[in-house]
């Protein structure tokens, strides 16, 4: 459900709300937060509720420290785990100087001008994320340990599957929070779990997808156990993917879906300090069906653009590339962008790539061209891109190349 400010002032004096948290992120995904009480809501729907933006990563220095937050009215969602009484609900916001210029390091809002900019050309795009994550055990002082919870596989039920009750945990959590969980399943590694979401809006998604992490982390706590979204948590083990669904409306048979594949595959190379943003990032490509290669075909797991076996208004094609610490607003902006390439050059795909890059000669991988092997290299390639310089500020792109 979406809320108005009205209805949202209604549900916070009927329902015993007692804190609101505003919620961002900063240029990296990571999540922040403010509580404010019922009394100041009003100011913050009217003016926006002040925070010293010099100690948030990206965000600037002292010189020009104070930004506004501003509540989306849309994103009310009550927080299940906290107590019934004295409740706890939370917002997303969009970020502004306080004359009321938009923040240029806002990436929620670099999300949104993506949609608008891809409405104003006739398209719609869907989203739909799956993201892996693994259970870890604590040790005597709650310090996160690199002992999985458990050594099931993929798909392993209990009782070698532990951590069954807590990916239910974590589903009907999400559902009492509104958010539609699509499946759950145990992945490959030890102590490894993935969960599935229905497809949605860009923005939803994206927001989504950071509530996500912070359910599985609240509540793999409350379990007594850690959740790690790290790209490759133990070296000899499955990495943790973000595989990212995405479709695309109109469809016009094929057609646009193609064009739309075929933009990102031109510019995932040029994108991918954004998709994968840590050194250990680079530690996952090419092993355990993460890709390493620019390539696409349909339900071939070992390339880097995948259709899936689906018809009509599920098909989609997934981006396997992407890792969990990826912001998902940026990652979200750069595929539209890329989408949009394709569909307005009429971009065509390169031919399917049907074989097992895994188990393929050295020769035969020769001919493909390769995901930055480092962090370094695909800073390299983001920081000479137009197509980057075009689509998020300077100041952005300086933070993520390290400049």
């Amino acid at each position: 459900m979406k809320y108005s400010k009205e209805e949202v002032m209604q549900y916070v004096r009927e329902e015993d709300v007692k804190f609101i948290r505003l919620a961002f992120c900063d240029v990296f995904g990571k999540q922040k937060n403010i509580s404010i009480m019922p009394e100041e809501l009003p100011r913050a729907f009217e003016y926006g509720i002040a925070f010293d933006a010099s100690a948030i990563t990206g965000f600037g220095d002292e010189s020009r420290c104070d930004l506004l937050l501003h509540p989306d009215p849309e994103t009310l969602m009550l927080l299940p785990w906290r107590p019934e009484h004295g409740k706890v609900v939370r917002m997303f916001t969009s970020i502004s100087y306080p004359d009321g210029t938009p923040f240029e390091c806002d990436t929620r809002s670099l999300l949104k001008k993506a949609v608008a900019d891809a409405q104003k050309a006739g398209y719609t795009f869907a989203f739909g994320a799956e993201q892996e994550f693994y259970l870890f055990e604590l040790d005597e002082k709650n310090r996160p340990t690199k002992i999985p919870y458990d050594a099931a596989g993929y798909m392993d039920i209990a009782p070698e599957d532990k951590g069954e009750n807590i990916r239910r945990e974590i589903c009907l959590t999400l559902e009492q929070m509104g958010i539609r969980p699509e499946s759950s399943h145990h992945e490959e590694g030890p102590g490894q779990n993935e969960i599935d979401f229905r497809y949605s809006d860009a923005l939803s998604a994206a927001d989504n997808a950071m509530t996500f992490q912070t359910i599985v982390k609240t509540i793999a706590r409350r379990n007594g156990l850690c959740a790690d979204f790290s790209a490759k948590p133990l070296d000899d083990e499955p990495g943790n993917g973000f595989h990212i669904n995405m479709s695309v409306k109109p469809c016009e048979g094929s057609e646009n879906l193609c064009y739309m594949i075929a933009g990102i595959l031109d510019k995932v190379v040029e994108m991918t300090a954004f998709l994968n943003p840590t050194e250990n990032s680079y530690k996952r490509f090419g092993v355990d069906k993460a890709p390493g290669y620019v390539s696409w075909s349909s339900e071939n797991r070992s390339q880097l653009v995948r259709i899936p076996a689906a018809v009509g208004e599920y098909r989609r094609a997934e981006l396997r590339s992407p890792d969990p610490t990826a912001n998902p607003y940026l990652a979200f902006a750069f595929m539209i962008y890329a989408g949009l390439y394709g569909l307005q050059n009429k971009l065509d795909m390169p031919n399917a790539t049907n074989i097992n890059l895994y188990k393929t000669d050295t020769g035969t991988l020769a001919k493909f061209k390769k995901l930055p092997e480092n962090l370094e290299a695909a800073c390299k390639v983001a920081a000479a891109s137009e197509f980057v310089k075009a689509h998020v500020p300077a100041a952005i792109l300086n933070i993520y190349c390290h400049k």
